[in-house]
């Protein structure tokens, strides 16, 4: 279980100083796959080291499994991963085996069958290997160890389709053989709204929104139609939203369900466009 209570992470000097996480409070206490949102320099990756422990909050109080996290007292069972993590450069076969040996528990099994199903050379060095295999192998090794909580930073960077849609099997292949908490921070938001089962959002370091994907899919939809009957409907509605043009209206919504009347069309609203409108939706009059 992570549990932030009143975290604020601040970078710099007084004169000059960055608030990355202001006042954070969140608690993450079910395993399953979190998907961690937010725009460039939101406050992801400083929000997954402070639960690592691999910087120290200025203020406030990081705990996991109940016990307080900090840099001299790093958490046991956290395994954070950053996009582009150097590993030795040793062949992959014997980078596995170090892995196996340094980690109780690795599941060998698991890592070659991903290593097979990826079609990583085993005889290759980590250094001849494409960044976006690179990363693949690195995460394998996160995956098959038996840590609790596996934080993954933008872990689909340098990857194409095909590998994004592997790398979606790779986590629920590894969730259901080892049921924990998985955060990924990502910017691919549909692709990983397929497999992720709760949604996490940070903007300008506060948490904007945190909320089951089922919730995000019955609550977000787009009302459109002309502005005198679309406009009435949002006094009693959560509107994210608006655009219009002309006379013509169409507004974001997160909330209750309604039955528009006659004129007034209702559509769903994807998770990308739900994200961009909730982080910075326009409102036009």
């Amino acid at each position: 279980m992570i549990e932030f209570t009143n975290v604020t992470k601040r970078y710099g000097r007084k004169s000059t100083k960055i608030i990355a996480i202001d006042d954070v409070s969140l608690s993450v206490s079910q395993p399953g796959i979190y998907c961690l949102l937010g725009r460039n320099g939101a406050g992801k990756t400083t929000l997954m080291k402070l639960m690592a422990g691999h910087i120290a909050a200025t203020k406030g109080q990081i705990t996991v499994d109940n016990s307080s996290v900090s840099t001299s007292r790093m958490p046991e069972g956290v395994n954070y991963i950053e996009s582009g993590a150097i590993q030795f450069n040793i062949k992959v076969a014997e980078l596995i085996k170090a892995a196996a040996d340094l980690q109780d528990g690795f599941d060998m099994e698991f890592a070659e069958k991903m290593l097979t199903m990826f079609r990583l050379d085993m005889k290759k060095n980590f250094k001849q290997l494409s960044f976006g295999m690179k990363t693949m192998l690195t995460t394998i090794i996160a995956l098959a160890n038996q840590s609790k909580i596996i934080l993954l930073d933008e872990p689909t960077l340098g990857f194409d389709a095909i590998m994004r849609d592997q790398f979606n099997t790779l986590l629920l292949e590894s969730y259901n053989t080892h049921p924990r908490i998985i955060i990924v921070s990502t910017h691919l938001i549909d692709e990983i709204a397929k497999i992720t089962e709760r949604l996490i959002i940070i903007d300008n370091g506060g948490i904007l929104l945190e909320a089951e994907i089922n919730e995000v899919d019955e609550r977000a939809y787009t009302l459109s139609g002309m502005v005198n009957l679309v406009l009435p409907l949002l006094d009693d509605l959560n509107c994210i939203g608006k655009t219009t043009m002309g006379s013509v209206m169409a507004a974001h919504i997160f909330d209750r369900r309604i039955v528009p009347p006659e004129g007034v069309a209702v559509n769903r609203l994807s998770l990308q466009d739900f994200f961009i409108q909730i982080v910075g939706g326009q409102n036009n009059a």
